[in-house]
């Protein structure tokens, strides 16, 4: 599997990154993985890295982004915070990615029995965590049912699931509407912006 160069890159349209993210996915799900010699990625790309994808996932560690989409040194850049939400720093670093170091997609990726996701439903509160779950809680309040408040708890796993796709949503939104460099971006067809969900019990990523 070849280290990314800056002509392999820039030769990348974004629907050509997605497909090797979906390709990635499916190697990893049949144990199918590319063979590659990553410490020799590590020297090829001492000099420069030229990535193709961004992937915002939650800081959970079973949702490695360059494990789950078999990836190597140097192919994506990596944004993971509990419960895939953006803010300043993170819509910064995005813009970094694609305008200025060249990436060609980005993906928002939820999975399902997500912690933080959970934390929203049963409306926790603790130190700084407090914050970062009232940025999940629009997704919670967008979800209607169930409508019984027994319901609408971490203890029904469907309904945390169908609040975390919905978080991915919010997020992609969010995205577009907090970076305008990013929309200009993906308006001109430099990008693409899509939602995916990591299923921890299977491996496969679904995409929105």
């Amino acid at each position: 599997m070849i280290t990314q160069t800056k002509e392999t890159q820039a030769a990348l349209t974004p629907q050509a990154a997605w497909d090797l993210l979906k390709e990635g996915n499916s190697r990893f799900v049949e144990t199918n993985q590319a063979d590659r010699d990553l410490l020799a990625q590590v020297a090829q790309t001492a000099s420069g890295q030229f990535p193709f994808a961004t992937i915002l996932s939650c800081i959970d560690s079973r949702v490695s982004a360059e494990l789950i989409f078999d990836q190597g040194v140097g192919d994506i850049f990596s944004a993971r915070v509990a419960g895939n939400i953006v803010n300043e720093d993170i819509l910064g670093s995005m813009e970094f990615a694609c305008k200025l170091a060249g990436t060609k997609i980005i993906v928002v990726l939820g999975h399902t029995a997500c912690g933080a996701v959970k934390g929203a439903c049963d409306d926790a509160k603790m130190g700084n965590l407090t914050e970062l779950l009232s940025k999940i809680k629009p997704a919670v309040n967008a979800v209607s049912e169930p409508s019984e408040a027994s319901e609408r708890t971490s203890k029904n796993l469907g309904f945390v699931n169908t609040v975390a796709e919905k978080n991915v949503q919010l997020t992609m939104d969010n995205i577009r509407t907090q970076s305008p460099v990013l929309k200009e971006m993906e308006d001109n067809g430099e990008i693409l912006i899509v939602g995916g969900m990591y299923d921890i019990s299977n491996g496969k990523v679904s995409y929105m």
